[in-house]
């Protein structure tokens, strides 16, 4: 962390908002976090997770936020969601090691749980280490990144080609 404030936005359909709602509870104790809670409120909310996961994704992308924390049942359908927004890199981390590598070797911003593969205590003490890892564009993973970013810088201009290894 370098001091700044740090705005998280989160968010989860209805198998994930248990675990949200802890999580974003804990992150608002921390007095140089904000929270932007993207819904939904609770368990009777239908909403699915592309929504929500879609409208986290944007926000980061954007700018409005600097990381986003989904939350679902597996967290693999938040982060399919997440990923199609241009610009957004997600994951599913349920290890301290992924968490680490998400963000230091890809530079991910935004990271999705599921609520029905890790409990609670872990989820929070993930989400705790997330947040104080930072991507250093110096790094041997920066040139890496590059390559997904000009790939998506590339298919955004123009029509789709695929990608050929050099």
């Amino acid at each position: 962390m370098d001091g700044a404030r740090f705005v998280v936005a989160v968010g989860a359909d209805n198998a994930g908002v248990d675990l949200k709602n802890m999580l974003k509870h804990r992150l608002e104790r921390n007095p140089w976090i904000e929270v932007v809670d993207f819904g939904v409120p609770d368990r009777s909310d239908p909403l699915a997770y592309p929504h929500i996961g879609l409208k986290v994704a944007e926000a980061v992308a954007r700018g409005d936020v600097r990381r986003g924390l989904l939350v679902c049942g597996t967290g693999i359908g938040m982060a399919i969601a997440a990923n199609k927004v241009p610009g957004v890199r997600a994951t599913v981390a349920h290890d301290s090691y992924s968490v680490e590598r998400s963000v230091l070797s890809n530079d991910c911003q935004v990271l999705t749980l599921g609520a029905r593969v890790i409990g609670p205590e872990l989820a929070a003490r993930l989400v705790d280490e997330w947040l104080t890892h930072e991507f250093d564009p110096s790094s041997a993973s920066a040139a890496k990144v590059e390559v997904i970013n000009e790939y998506e810088r590339d298919v955004a201009a123009g029509p789709f080609v695929p990608a050929v290894a050099p």
